[in-house]
C-alpha cells in the first residue's frame, strides 16, 4: 500500500484485512461485525462497482467533476470503492493530489503517483486537517454511513474544505419505481426494495439521498444546488441517449439484486437462502422487463464553502 502524504492519518489495521466467506460470496469480517457494509467485497463486486461507475460516466457526459473547479490542487474521495472515479481524476488531474479513503483495503493493481487509498472507516470521522481539499467527493455511501452520522459526515467534509471549494455527492434511492405506473406492491422489484430497506432499518439510512441537499445547507455548505436522475434497469427508453445508459445499467442491475441483498435478506431478516435466491430471481426478470419502464430516483448535490 502506497504510503499516505499525511502524517496522522489511520495506519491500516490488520482487523481490516480478514475475509469471512458467506452464500459463497466474500465479506470484510469488520464490516459484518460491526454492521459497517453488508455487501461483498470479493472481485465480482468490484466489477460491479466498476459498471457502475461507467453508467454514471455516461450520465454525467464524461464530467468527473461537476462544480467549476480548474486546477485542484487536492481532492478527497470518500468512499472510493472500485476506485474508478478517482483514478479518472488523478490521471486528468496530473498535478493534483488525489486522495482516496474506504473501509476495503482493495487496490487498483496500477495507479498513477498522484493518487494515495487508504483504509479507514468513515463511521468513526474524517481524518484530515480542516480546510485541506478543492473538492471532497462521495458517492453511493447510503450503504456504507451509519444512520446516526450523516449530519456529522456532511460537517466532517465540510471541516475539511477549502473556503472556495466544493463537496459533490451522488446517492442513489433504492426505492424502486416504474415510469408508467405498472409495477405494485405486489412485483418481486416492490418487494425486493422493501425487504432491503427494512433490512438496513436500524443501522443505515436509505432513505438518505432525499435528504441530503438539506443536510449539506446545516452543514455549512452554499449554493447548494442538486440534479434529480432516473437510473433506468434495462433498454426500455425511446430516448436513445436514455436507451443506451439503461442497456449498460442492466448488467449493473442485475448484479446489484443479488449482491446488495443475499446477506441482509438472509442474516438480517432471517429468510431462507432459497426463498431469497427465489425473491431476487424474480426482481431480476422485472427489472430486465421493458414493459415496466423500471427505475431508481437518483441525487447528485453539490455545495460550496465559502
Amino acid at each position: 500500500m502506497a504510503s499516505h502524504p499525511d502524517e496522522g492519518t489511520s495506519s491500516l489495521d490488520d482487523s481490516f484485512l480478514e475475509t469471512v466467506t458467506i452464500h459463497n460470496r466474500e465479506y470484510q469480517q469488520y464490516s459484518i461485525t460491526n454492521y459497517v457494509y453488508l455487501a461483498p467485497i470479493d472481485e465480482d463486486e468490484v466489477e460491479r462497482l466498476q459498471i457502475m461507475h461507467d453508467v454514471l460516466s455516461r450520465v454525467f457526459d464524461q464530467r468527473l467533476i461537476f462544480p467549476p473547479i480548474t486546477r485542484p490542487r487536492r481532492i478527497l474521495d470518500a468512499g472510493y470503492g472500485a476506485a474508478s472515479w478517482a483514478l479518472e481524476v488523478a490521471e486528468q488531474h496530473p498535478q493534483c493530489e488525489v486522495i482516496g479513503v474506504d473501509i476495503n483495503p482493495w487496490q487498483p493493481e496500477e495507479r498513477p503517483n498522484n493518487l494515495y487509498l487508504q483504509v479507514e472507516d468513515l463511521n468513526g470521522g474524517i481524518s484530515f486537517p480542516s480546510r485541506n481539499f478543492d473538492l471532497v467527493h462521495s458517492q453511493m455511501m447510503a450503504t456504507g454511513i451509519h444512520a446516526n452520522r450523516w449530519a456529522s459526515y456532511l460537517q466532517d467534509m465540510f471541516r475539511v474544505t477549502r473556503g472556495g471549494g466544493w463537496c459533490q455527492m451522488v446517492e442513489l434511492y433504492f426505492n424502486v419505481q416504474s415510469d408508467n405506473g405498472s409495477l405494485t406492491d405486489a412485483h418481486a422489484l416492490r418487494q425486493w426494495s422493501s425487504r432491503y430497506l427494512e433490512s438496513h432499518e436500524g443501522l443505515k439510512d436509505l432513505r438518505v439521498p432525499l435528504r441530503l441537499p438539506t443536510l449539506m445547507r446545516e452543514a455549512g455548505f452554499v449554493n447548494v444546488e442538486h440534479r434529480m436522475l432516473q437510473l433506468h434497469t434495462c433498454a426500455w427508453s425511446t430516448d436513445q441517449r436514455d436507451n443506451d445508459i439503461g442497456a449498460i445499467n442492466r448488467e449493473n442491475v442485475q448484479r446489484f439484486l443479488s449482491s446488495l441483498a443475499i446477506y441482509p435478506f438472509t442474516e438480517r431478516l432471517g429468510m431462507a437462502v432459497q426463498d431469497a435466491h427465489l425473491l431476487i430471481a424474480q426482481a431480476r426478470l422485472e427489472a430486465d422487463n421493458p414493459a415496466f419502464k423500471v427505475l431508481y430516483p437518483s441525487i447528485a448535490p453539490q455545495g460550496i464553502v465559502c
